[in-house]
């Protein structure tokens, strides 16, 4: 998608470097995707799905239980070997407790007997290629319960390639939580409540991609997750990429001004979610229109393990 020009062009990602020039730089999002489902029981032996998403200020962890009725406050569920306990301790809204450990090592369950928490559109329970063909090649830094799915494009040899013709990549990490999936139901989208995910930006990579624009050249976000966190360390910094690291509910819609973020590479997202908002507010509401009825016509495919599109 050419946003100057209001144009659209066929490609394959094989060719991602016609579309980019010599000194341009990729960030990437090097989350990698837990297997963060488990399921436990209750004590009278009903089952209850847990998706560990994030440690709770309190010391317990935040979760998503299903059925959430199945997970009392005060209830002690257990691993399905019995390798972990935890208390329900507190209850919220959508399915969201908050439980604590009582004995055993999440980890190690997780390890033992997690499942990766694929998309809720995907009708399937995970399998054992899940656990790797939901992650990108650059994935290093546990903690997702979702991958950055424009990343899932990549393999080491397009890498490679890309960096041959002078277009280098630059990491930095946002674990991606459930929200990426929450549609939007507030009439008004701006009244929409955003998770916290946690970023993190080391000097390195914001002086890279500083330089990249001080040259001319292009800072192209991989992930509507990339851009969240760079326009997040924007905002920590007045509106200078700088290094920074915390927890962020930045919400993008249109119109916005984007301060960090010059092309975008990106799935084909669900109607009413907080990402196809953000694309929206990149490209522009009639060229991504345009963009996504063509997409339809030509049958490509859309979301986590679909197709992509290059917003420059």
């Amino acid at each position: 998608m050419d946003r100057e020009r209001g144009s659209l062009h066929d490609s394959r990602i094989a060719d991602l470097a016609r579309w980019l020039s010599a000194g341009d730089v990729l960030a990437l999002n090097e989350t990698r995707v837990r297997p963060a489902r488990l399921r436990l029981r209750r004590p009278t032996g009903g089952a209850v799905e847990c998706l560990f998403v994030r440690p709770d200020p309190s010391g317990g962890w935040r979760v998503l239980a299903r059925p959430a009725r199945n997970a009392r406050i005060g209830e002690r569920l257990t691993g399905e070997s019995g390798d972990l306990v935890v208390e329900v301790a507190q209850a919220g809204a959508a399915g969201e407790r908050v439980v604590r450990i009582v004995a055993g090592d999440l980890d190690a369950a997780m390890r033992a007997h997690g499942e990766v928490p694929l998309p809720p559109y995907i009708h399937r329970a995970a399998n054992p290629s899940d656990a790797e063909r939901y992650q990108t090649v650059f994935a290093r830094v546990d903690g997702a319960v979702a991958a950055p799915t424009a990343g899932l494009h990549f393999t080491p040899e397009l890498l490679a390639a890309l960096a041959a013709s002078g277009i280098e990549s630059v990491p930095l990490v946002l674990h991606v939580g459930p929200g990426t999936f929450r549609p939007i139901t507030a009439q008004d989208p701006s009244r929409h409540a955003m998770d916290e995910e946690w970023f993190e930006l080391s000097e390195a990579s914001a002086a890279r991609l500083r330089a990249a624009r001080d040259r001319g050249h292009r800072r192209v976000a991989v992930g509507t997750t990339v851009v969240r966190a760079l326009e997040s360390c924007c905002d920590l910094a007045g509106g200078r990429l700088g290094a920074g690291s915390g927890w962020t509910r930045k919400f993008i819609l249109p119109p916005y001004h984007f301060q960090a973020v010059d092309a975008l590479l990106t799935n084909f997202h669900l109607p009413r979610t907080t990402l196809l908002l953000l694309v929206a507010a990149f490209a522009g509401e009639e060229l991504l229109r345009r963009a996504y009825a063509h997409a339809v016509e030509q049958r490509y495919r859309f979301y986590s393990y679909g197709d992509a599109m290059l917003v420059r």
